[in-house]
């Protein structure tokens, strides 16, 4: 199946970042586009983290500066959901 594209100005895109420690790809998923952040080389099962670029963010005309945007918000929602334990965890002790 060729691709779309959509998916190849979301894969030009991603292919201006490099980073040491993680991996970006994208597919198309359900007439979106979903990008997926893997780290690399992990020894800890950690899991992927997904968001969707719809087609209205693909058309805007703001797209490429909109684009650089939603990398940084994803991976700071990907960081924080790998906390294994916060303060709002009810299985800590009080009494730390």
């Amino acid at each position: 199946m060729p691709e779309s594209e959509s998916l190849r100005k979301v894969r030009t895109h991603l292919a201006l970042y490099d980073h040491p420690l993680l991996a970006f790809s994208a597919q198309e998923s359900n007439g979106a586009i979903e990008i997926a952040i893997d780290l690399k080389n992990s020894s800890v099962p950690v899991h992927t983290y997904r968001f969707t670029i719809h087609p209205r963010d693909l058309e805007h005309p703001q797209f490429d500066w909109n684009f650089q945007r939603q990398p940084y918000d994803a991976l700071h929602d990907y960081f924080i959901e790998m906390f294994t334990r916060t303060p709002q965890d009810r299985k800590v002790p009080h009494s730390l």
